[in-house]
């Protein structure tokens, strides 16, 4: 008996240390798979004149985490931000910002047309719409995101916006906004690196100035 108590608790010690490490090999092939995404960075920007207006366009390289891919096919709704400031240089101050402009990109999916939606608006995107601009439909996420992360001749300022005789610099944000998610969604997600979606780009501005 002394035997048989003996050889089952040598098996039920070999089980549970097979079982830890299948568990420590899960959560080291999670964290490693985490680490793999690479941080979003903004690959080229341009700013330029257009006429009167200021545009700017840009490419953003970003990729989403299994954790916000899961969320969208769930229905959760994505809203990312893109946002420009025109700031002017003060040697005896902070720079002023004169410019700001925004773009709000809103992703979902559509379970019944397995379809990808994508909104995009001057300012925050809610439930009627109100503001949208742009409405495009996509077959696959790849798609979609590769639309969200071309900003082409994007209109951020008037040239009569701004001093031409005084320098001036642009600031390029973009990122998901975290504020716009659902509020249990948004405090289970506190200090969760996989929701980390941001980019920062800080450049002269550099306009020809019209005779």
């Amino acid at each position: 008996m002394t035997a048989f108590i003996t050889h089952c608790l040598r098996n039920a010690r070999l089980n549970l240390i097979g079982l830890l490490a299948c568990t420590c090999l899960v959560w080291g092939s999670a964290g490693a798979a985490r680490a793999q995404t690479p941080p979003a960075e903004i690959s080229s920007i341009k700013v330029e004149r257009a006429g009167d207006a200021i545009v700017l366009s840009a490419s953003v390289q970003f990729e989403l985490s299994t954790a916000v891919e899961d969320a969208l096919l769930k229905g959760v709704a994505m809203i990312f931000v893109a946002e420009a400031d025109i700031l002017r240089e003060r040697w005896y101050w902070t720079n002023k910002k004169v410019v700001h402009a925004e773009r709000h990109l809103r992703l979902a999916y559509q379970p019944l047309t397995r379809r990808w939606r994508l909104n995009v608006a001057s300012g925050q995107i809610t439930n009627g719409g109100f503001g949208v601009a742009l409405n495009q439909n996509f077959d696959t996420l790849p798609d979609a995101l590769a639309a969200m992360q071309r900003l082409s001749r994007w209109k951020i300022a008037e040239v009569s916006d701004i001093d031409l005789g005084q320098r001036h610099m642009v600031e390029f944000r973009f990122g998901l906004d975290m504020f716009q998610l659902p509020r249990p969604l948004r405090i289970g997600t506190l200090g969760q690196t996989d929701w980390d979606i941001s980019a920062f780009s800080r450049q002269p501005l550099m306009l020809e100035t019209v005779p």
